[in-house]
């Protein structure tokens, strides 16, 4: 659950974002790692610097070996945070998502109108990242980088069933039902407010990767974002047709 969230409704009242910003705590399924990194420094040092690596290097040549050089560590204590690389990659982007969900309610919370509401997430969910000062371990910024780059191979896996059973995609599925719901808060006859809703998250992946490495096969640039063509296209699917 969210912290802060739960804080709000039971009445804490606090002054700024700012304020409820720093009273957060990711918290991440405990499947995906043996030991919680965010409880030792090594373990924060680890994260730190797999983004790092993995944003320098990709995802296929990254090891733990090539980590443990580089934080001056054995291999072997990764292995007592990680059991495999990919287990860190489920972790980071889990990570990424629980953040953004973060994001996502906190900065809807002051919008009265569903149109509103719905257009600010659309905003948060597909703008570029800035750094947040409130985690100093994890640079959001790079990591935004390699969700865009690498989140797919977390789940086109074999495994991807048995995982979903155990909760690895939780947050991500948990995202995209808050934006389902005030899709459908905006057009409660909408036929098809799911798809709509992971099309735009996968999508927002989708279009910064094309606008990145095949611009010729997009039409977002550095003036067009991914932000203008989603706000674009969902107000011509539901907000301009809305019932409500």
């Amino acid at each position: 659950m969210i912290i802060v969230l739960l804080l709000y409704l039971c009445g804490k009242q606090y002054n700024t974002m700012q304020t409820l910003l720093k009273n957060l705590k990711v918290e991440i399924n405990d499947k995906l790692y043996v030991k919680d990194p965010e409880s030792s420094d090594l373990g924060k040092r680890i994260l730190s610097c797999s983004i790092e690596m993995i944003y320098e290097l990709g995802f296929e040549q990254f090891t733990f070996k090539k980590l443990g050089l580089e934080i001056k560590s054995n291999e072997s204590s990764i292995y007592r945070y990680f059991e495999n690389k990919h287990k860190l990659l489920l972790y980071l982007t889990s990570w990424y998502w629980s953040w953004l969900e973060y994001q996502l309610v906190l900065q809807t919370l002051s919008q009265s109108s569903p149109k509103d509401k719905l257009n600010k997430a659309i905003e948060i969910l597909t703008q570029e990242v800035i750094q947040d000062s409130n985690f100093n371990h994890i640079d959001e910024v790079l990591l935004n980088k390699i969700v865009i780059a690498e989140y797919s191979k977390s789940y086109l896996t074999k495994e991807v069933d048995t995982e979903n059973k155990e909760g690895y995609f939780a947050v991500y599925k948990r995202l995209v039902l808050r934006l389902k719901d005030m899709i459908e808060e905006v057009n409660s006859v909408y036929e098809y407010p799911s798809s709509l809703s992971s099309m735009i998250i996968q999508g927002a992946l989708h279009q910064h990767f094309l606008k990145d490495h095949f611009a010729a096969i997009t039409d977002c640039n550095d003036i067009t974002t991914p932000t203008s063509y989603f706000l674009n296209l969902v107000d011509q699917l539901i907000i301009s047709n809305g019932k409500k």
